[in-house]
């Protein structure tokens, strides 16, 4: 599977944009914990100063019933009329308070002071009364806001305040007055901590006092935990997603709570916040893109010049002229070290191809010049034997067949020759051979026509017949057979020798194919095998076949050499 290739200029992108994200990841996250820590904290802060001001008007009221609890007893050290007169007075006065009322220990009413009202001469239940087990003089008792159930036809929301005295004689007398809780009820209503937020009263066992909600409360609808807050000291401290603020009043057993939501103080903070931060965000990313892409530019445009001189260096080494590519310091000096090494490595192709033609030359040359001196010898002995047994037309033929050998060897200095002439070449040395051993083998010829006009290497046959004459058939008994197959196979030409001799081992053909010959085997079978492949490449050259008392079978493989393509070999 082909690897997917990745650019240098997307990698700088990546990686910058990647990097810049990731800091504004991390440089966002910290700052929306501190921001929120501190929206939190400001919450926090808003809704203790709102209880503050509650608590403020709430005790400021506190000390005003105390004046007017005051007042009252002061005037019980004046005459019966004064007392009168004073009390009729503050209740003209003071419009929020709506009855004043006096009870002996056993919760008697003595007198009463109702102003413009009238009191019931039959009621239910006294609610202007605060109920205790034991009383302390001078302390001030409050009752929970009630409705004033003592008048005619007059029913406003109060509460009662008690405070038991001494009278001159000893006894005791317990006063008590109703003042309107309208106008506190009012305040703390208006009272908002954001837009759901809001303050209530509580006592010190955690019953409620007042309430905004107290309707729903009372119906069920509404629930408050009025027994956990009890028990938490004055201060702040947040449940869920809920800030509850406490504040104990210095001058009665009331309790200012206050009640705000987090999400709704921060949640408009936080919506602002975070559209300014993804405007910011969106901007920054592009300028990293931007920036990013220009300094890949800077940096990758000449490294991928570099790499295009590279792919043209490797497809045409020897004709590539190289251009200096600029940029940095770095790119320029990667420049000026591949041209030195295209310089080079130019100078050595040069070199070495010069070297190969020398070379080839040189060998061509001497495996032409190892013309076996035996064989010369031994064909001179053979036709001046055929001339004493005046077998002279034997001799002609013996000589004619010698000198055809001797010209197509020589091919006026060319190497390659068409296979017709190395057959010609191959039937002469047989002829030869086959008039120095006697006819002791037959031999046979089956070419394809259409194989003729194609080019080999001169003396490609006659090493493989020699050889498998020599080490083949010289040591048989029996007559010898050799069979000499010329055929195309797609864009090859294969020849075939094939004799019935004694075969040879796997290490005979080795050493025939890989070892240099003597002096008394001629050319040599690797020689042969050596100049195929430098002509024509690795893929061609001779296969030897073989099997001990069966013979051997030698294939040479070569490609379709035209005339018109000799030149380019």
């Amino acid at each position: 599977m082909r690897k997917k290739k990745i650019s240098l200029s997307a990698i700088i992108v990546s990686l910058v944009v990647s990097f810049v994200a990731f800091i504004l990841i991390c440089a966002l996250l910290l700052f929306f914990k501190i921001y929120l820590s501190s929206m939190e904290q400001n919450a926090i802060t808003s809704s203790e100063q709102a209880v503050v001001q509650v608590s403020n008007t709430v005790g400021n009221y506190s000390d005003d019933m105390k004046g007017i609890m005051d007042i009252i007893k002061d005037s019980y050290n004046l005459s019966k009329d004064e007392r009168e007169d004073t009390l009729n007075t503050l209740m003209k006065v003071r419009t929020d308070l709506v009855a004043v009322y006096v009870y002996d220990e056993n919760q008697n009413m003595i007198s009463s002071y109702t102003g413009e009202y009238q009191l019931k001469k039959e009621y239910l239940k006294n609610l202007s009364y605060v109920e205790k087990e034991n009383y302390k003089t001078g302390e001030i008792y409050i009752s929970e806001p009630h409705v004033e159930s003592l008048l005619e036809n007059y029913y406003p929301w109060v509460v009662t305040i008690l405070e038991e005295i001494e009278n001159e004689d000893g006894s005791k007398s317990r006063v008590v007055f109703d003042i309107s809780f309208s106008k506190i009820a009012n305040y703390v209503d208006d009272v908002g901590i954001g837009q759901h937020g809001y303050c209530f009263i509580i006592g010190t066992k955690g019953e409620i006092i007042y309430h905004p909600q107290q309707q729903l409360i009372f119906s069920g609808l509404k629930e408050e935990k009025t027994e956990d807050i009890a028990d938490q000291l004055d201060g702040s401290y947040q449940d869920s997603n809920v800030i509850y603020t406490i504040k104990s009043l210095n001058n009665s057993d009331w309790r200012i709570v206050g009640v705000s939501y987090i999400n709704e103080l921060i949640a408009s903070e936080v919506i602002s916040v975070v559209k300014t931060l993804i405007i910011m965000l969106f901007l920054i990313m592009i300028v990293a893109m931007i920036s990013s892409y220009v300094m890949s530019k800077v940096i990758s445009k000449p490294i991928q010049k570099l790499m295009k001189a590279m792919e043209d260096f490797e497809q045409d080494a020897a004709g590539y002229s190289f251009q200096s590519v600029g940029g940095t310091t770095e790119i320029q000096a990667l420049s000026q070290s591949f041209d030195h090494m295209v310089v080079r490595i130019q100078e050595l192709m040069t070199k070495v191809r010069q070297e190969e033609i020398t070379l080839r030359k040189t060998e061509l040359k001497a495996l032409q010049a190892q013309i076996n001196p035996h064989f010369l010898y031994n064909t001179l002995d053979a036709i001046g034997w055929l001339c004493e047994e005046e077998r002279s037309q034997d001799a002609v033929e013996m000589v004619n067949a010698l000198a055809k050998l001797f010209r197509i060897s020589i091919s006026k200095g060319h190497e390659l020759i068409t296979i017709e002439k190395e057959v010609e070449h191959a039937k002469s040395y047989l002829k030869i051979e086959n008039f120095r051993y006697k006819n002791q083998f037959v031999y046979e010829f089956i070419v394809e026509e259409e194989c003729l006009p194609y080019y080999c290497n001169k003396i490609t046959l006659q090493p493989i017949i020699e050889n498998a004459i020599y080490h083949g058939l010289n040591r048989m008994v029996d007559d010898g057979h050799i069979g000499i197959h010329i055929y195309d196979e797609e864009e090859d030409i294969v020849m075939e020798v094939i004799d019935n001799g004694v075969g040879m081992t796997p290490e005979q053909i080795h050493s025939i194919l890989y070892k240099e010959p003597g002096d008394k085997t001629g050319i040599g079978i690797k020689n042969v095998n050596d100049r195929i492949k430098i002509y024509f490449g690795e893929k061609y050259g001779i296969l030897i076949e073989s099997e001990l008392d069966e013979g051997t079978c030698v294939k040479i493989r070569m490609p379709k050499i035209e005339r018109e393509n000799y030149e380019y070999i």
